[in-house]
């Protein structure tokens, strides 16, 4: 097990609310969120075309795609959602409504200095350059993550990589990302509200930056969390997103099959967007090692993409997801039954829901 030792190098707080109504505060942020990463996604997808070329010729049987409107009114639901939530008092407005304009100006360049490399790859299918050019550090890790995924530049084993993560998910989402993570506070809100959470353990396994936590803890400032992922790149940025609650915040470096934590010892283990990138075998063995450190009654939280039936609109996107994205284990989990995946790993369905392109589930452990 890998430790990730918090250092002194802290981001500054996350910026208070502004002093209007919470439903004319979230709607004017997200209204500018949505137009500011949708247009870097229309942006980017011109640059990558003048070296991809144009998108191939559909097959005839090819299931149809949704059009720009459909999809911006799945949008405009999960963000109708999203505010329902905060208004019901589930979790706050976000901690950066008011971003910093010179962060995000200085993320979208760096994103656009990146887009012609990412459409390169794209169109040369090189998926695997960082096994010919392994960044330091990266050499033990599994064959499965050692990969470019989403063809981005250094896959998930880099600093560029790490910082600029959270941007390209977003232009990827059209700004709804951290929306549809948010869904995964209410059942972490509904399991916290009867005990005290200061004695309670969240463990976020492929937790990435830390991005996600960083919500969890601005609603649960009290409660110890454990930020659980493979690339020590990650686990610094991660370091850097949570260091305003660094004393009940813990990194460890390890895979999501061989979690180093003790039996039992956590009341709520999440996981976000990670079983698409895993091998089916890998996945069974993650599903069994989350079961494996929660205790009885503790729960699981998990959220990852749609899958094949969930939302018939979206079938069409599903097909081409994995192609244009490079995400080479995603067509098997868009089939994979997860109810019954999590149940052979002695896991109770509770609750499922959509949330925009986005599928949670929460899980339960049961009593002995």
């Amino acid at each position: 097990m890998n430790r990730i030792t918090p250092q002194s190098s802290a981001r500054p707080a996350p910026r208070p609310a502004p002093r209007l109504t919470p439903r004319l505060a979230y709607a004017a942020s997200q209204s500018a969120r949505v137009a500011w990463f949708l247009g870097q996604y229309m942006m980017a997808t011109r640059i990558g075309r003048r070296i991809t070329g144009p998108p191939r010729q559909s097959p005839p049987d090819a299931r149809p795609v949704p059009g720009t409107r459909a999809i911006l009114e799945e949008l405009r639901a999960l963000l109708a959602r999203d505010l329902a939530n905060i208004e019901a008092g589930y979790y706050r407005l976000p901690h950066d409504l008011l971003p910093d304009p010179r962060r995000l100006l200085t993320e979208a360049a760096a994103f656009f200095r990146d887009v012609p490399e990412v459409s390169r790859r794209r169109r040369d299918h090189a998926a695997v350059e960082v096994r010919a050019n392994p960044p330091p550090g990266s050499g033990g890790l599994p064959a499965y993550y050692r990969q470019n995924f989403h063809y981005q530049t250094g896959g998930y084993l880099t600093e560029e990589s790490a910082r600029l993560y959270d941007h390209q998910v977003e232009v990827l989402f059209g700004g709804g990302a951290d929306a549809m993570r948010r869904q995964t506070l209410v059942p972490i809100f509904e399991y916290l509200k009867t005990r005290r959470s200061a004695d309670c353990r969240l463990l976020d396994v492929a937790a990435g930056t830390g991005r996600f936590l960083t919500f969890v803890k601005d609603n649960h400032p009290r409660l110890p969390v454990t930020a659980l992922d493979l690339s020590p790149a990650y686990l610094r940025e991660a370091r850097r997103n949570l260091a305003p609650w660094a004393r009940s915040s813990a990194l460890v470096q390890a895979a999501a099959e061989a979690i180093p934590l003790a039996t039992g010892s956590q009341d709520i283990v999440t996981c976000i967007y990670l079983f698409h990138e895993l091998p089916p075998k890998i996945r069974a063995q993650a599903a069994a090692e989350m079961a494996r450190v929660l205790k009885p009654g503790g729960i699981l939280v998990f959220m990852d993409s749609v899958q094949y039936g969930d939302n018939p609109m979206m079938d069409g996107l599903i097909d081409r997801f994995p192609q244009s994205f490079h995400e080479p284990f995603y067509a098997h989990y868009a089939r994979n039954d997860l109810f019954a995946l999590f149940a052979a790993a002695g896991l109770r369905l509770r609750d499922t829901s959509l949330a925009y392109m986005s599928k949670l589930l929460v899980l339960e452990k049961p009593e002995a």
